[in-house]
């Protein structure tokens, strides 16, 4: 089990990414939550194997069709065990 932080720069509010990330890493197995930051930016930390993360994060670079993600940033954080994907 991996951990990790994610945050999306872009339009990236109020094109349903936090709900169309729900639904991706609910797809995929990836527990954590999404969150929206006062910046504009789309915060995320998601937990998974190293694979389904992999294939998140490239997700998280397109996102949904509405959204024009410029940058995405991520590191690696301690796992705590999240047992869904929610919206924060």
């Amino acid at each position: 089990m991996t951990h990790v932080n994610i945050k999306i720069f872009g339009e990236v509010q109020g094109v349903f990414f936090r709900h169309s990330a729900r639904l991706k890493a609910r797809e995929i197995g990836i527990t954590g939550f999404v969150k929206n930051e006062p910046d504009g930016a789309v915060y995320m930390e998601a937990e998974g194997n190293e694979k389904t993360l992999e294939q998140f994060l490239e997700w998280c670079k397109y996102g949904p069709e509405s959204a024009k993600v410029e940058k995405v940033e991520s590191s690696l954080g301690n796992v705590k065990g999240f047992s869904d994907f929610i919206i924060k």
